[in-house]
């Protein structure tokens, strides 16, 4: 069986986010970045697990710059057997989607995260899908191999979803998917000679641009209320809050 897990580089979920040139440009001096949780903890994991249980390769890939190297690298330590770069500057959704298409076209089971934490875009994993002419499931929590066949259980409104599909497929990885796993120090050390190969990206249109990022509005500070000043806790909620 031969997977493959989409990776991507997020601001650590503390980092103090600002953006510059009237709001256009993420400012990322300073920020320290990590492997999107989704497709660490989840995603791969899942594609480790299947590749002990049913055997297999797992291969790791990413869109981006060499600095994205240190996540890959991350990925490999886990236990993914092997990894691709494609060295381009990820523009939108459908760019990227795009370019991990091409790579992709020969792996049974193509696994995302069910989100970015910086974008929560949701977009990769049905683009992959029809990109590449298979099925796809999003928010996949539970997921079973019967021969040539996926049961895949997802959360959906009031209660769980259960699926079949046949391979080759795309599955978007959820919470429930996977527990997380620690690179061990043997990890770490045989990350350094596994392959990480850089590939060329294909030529691509991009369809989305960012005009601006907004930051949300500082949350004001909390009131203290008497406990014994109903009067004002209800003028607060009523006023101010709006709730009642």
């Amino acid at each position: 069986m031969k997977l493959l897990v989409c990776v991507s580089k997020t601001p650590e979920t503390t980092a103090k986010i600002a953006f510059s040139n009237e709001g256009k440009d993420f400012e990322a001096d300073g920020v320290q970045f990590i492997m999107n949780p989704y497709d660490e903890w989840y995603a791969l994991v899942r594609a480790l697990e299947l590749k002990e249980k049913h055997g297999g390769t797992v291969t790791a890939i990413n869109v981006g710059p060499s600095s994205n190297d240190i996540i890959i690298r991350k990925a490999l330590a886990i236990g993914a057997d092997e990894a691709i770069r494609i060295d381009a500057e990820p523009q939108d959704a459908f760019y990227t989607a795009q370019q991990i298409a091409v790579f992709a076209k020969d792996f049974d089971i193509v696994f995302t995260g069910k989100e970015t934490i910086d974008h929560n875009g949701s977009e990769i994993g049905g683009m992959l899908g029809e990109l590449l002419g298979v099925p796809f499931v999003s928010y996949a929590n539970h997921l079973e191999v019967e021969g040539d066949t996926l049961v895949v259980d997802r959360e959906i409104e009031g209660g769980v979803e259960t699926v079949e599909l046949s391979t080759p497929c795309v599955i978007s990885a959820a919470k429930g998917l996977a527990e997380q796993r620690i690179p061990n120090m043997r990890g770490i050390m045989m990350a350094k000679r596994k392959p990480l190969r850089v590939e060329s990206p294909v030529e691509a249109a991009t369809r989305v641009d960012s005009v601006k990022f907004v930051l949300p509005p500082a949350k004001s500070e909390v009131k203290m209320v008497d406990p014994d000043n109903m009067d004002e806790l209800v003028r607060l909620l009523h006023e101010e809050a709006k709730v009642i």
